[in-house]
């Protein structure tokens, strides 16, 4: 992914993959729920990554 800011909240993502496909990021370790990508905004969708906080406040909601 390029772009270093969350689609959801538009904070830093800390993605570390950096679309270089050598998946190195703390994503690669995370589940994150499909539903989740109902909210980020189409022209965002596959090209923005979703942040650790947006993933944990989402898991926790949906408890």
């Amino acid at each position: 992914m390029a772009n270093t800011y969350c689609p959801i909240c538009g904070e830093v993502n800390k993605c570390m993959s950096r679309g270089k496909g050598n998946n190195n990021c703390w994503c690669d370790t995370q589940k994150f729920p499909r539903e989740i990508f109902e909210l980020v905004p189409e022209d965002s969708k596959r090209k923005h990554c979703i942040c650790l906080k947006c993933l944990n406040k989402y898991i926790e909601v949906q408890k």
